[in-house]
């Protein structure tokens, strides 16, 4: 108990002063800072004070021969162990256990893994980059075809695909950027839909804007049209007055010859 007392003050110390920058860190780096006499990771309860942000965690060469205690890491993506002591398919089960859901980036090179059965927990975890280096099983005959078989989501085993092409550098920037992508499409696509509906009320406001002004115009064209209408029937009437006076005119000096023969013919009878 005092071993177990003693590693996990070592741990608690190291943790902070890995943390003290931040109370949720994305990676943690525990490489060398702690050889544990008990051959176990910090207890549950110190590395769950990180747990929930953890994307990366890296405990090499720690003397780790188990990880019994392990915490839920719901983050995770990438998990370092190597040059230690582990072996077993219990260690394994302790990964898919924690992080399996998120596990992309596996390293337990120099550890102790013999056979390919010890991976069996592997099987159903989307780890795509898996890396054995200097464990004994990778001496074992149709090591890489066997592991490959086993685990469905392997791109990668110990830097190679299942051809043999090594893996560039670049391999892993694009699997970083796309996790990366993933997270951001969420908040990308509430920003677009935003952008949508304001564009959408910006659209429906000009439209109607447009139509008042296109009303204002039909109202204007309107009001010019019935002038112009009125203008038109005062011309008639003015026509209409002109052509009456004319008339008139006409007829009064037609009546006025008759007029002065019935003269005339008066006073021829009374000379008579």
């Amino acid at each position: 108990m005092a071993a177990v007392g003693e590693d996990d003050a070592a741990w608690e110390r190291a943790i902070s002063a890995a943390t003290k920058a931040t109370s949720a860190p994305k990676t943690l780096a525990l490489d060398g800072i702690v050889k544990s006499s008990t051959g176990r990771l910090p207890s549950a309860a110190l590395l769950e004070r990180v747990a929930a942000s953890l994307e990366e965690l890296s405990v090499a060469g720690a003397r780790l021969s188990s990880l019994e205690g392990l915490p839920r890491l719901p983050a995770l993506r990438r998990l370092s162990l190597p040059d230690n002591r582990l072996s077993g398919a219990a260690a394994l089960a302790a990964v898919a256990e924690a992080c399996g859901a998120t596990l992309r980036h596996l390293d337990l090179g120099n550890n102790r893994f013999a056979d390919v059965q010890e991976l069996a927990p592997l099987a159903g975890v989307g780890v795509e980059s898996l890396d054995l280096y200097q464990c004994p099983v990778t001496k074992v005959k149709g090591y890489r075809e066997e592991v490959f078989a086993l685990i469905p989501s392997l791109k990668h085993l110990d830097g190679a695909d299942a051809e043999g092409n090594e893996r560039l550098e670049t391999d892993d920037d694009e699997d970083d950027e796309e996790d990366d992508e993933e997270g951001e499409e969420g908040e990308e696509g509430e920003g677009v839909e935003g952008e949508e509906e304001d564009e959408e009320d910006d659209g429906e406001e000009g439209e109607e804007e447009d139509g008042e002004d296109g009303e204002g115009d039909d109202e204007e064209v309107g009001d010019e049209e019935a002038e112009d209408e009125d203008g038109e029937a005062e011309d008639d009437e003015l026509d209409a007055d002109a052509e009456d006076k004319e008339n008139i005119e006409s007829k009064a000096g037609s009546s006025l010859p008759n007029k002065r023969k019935r003269d005339s013919e008066d006073d021829a009878n009374g000379d008579k």
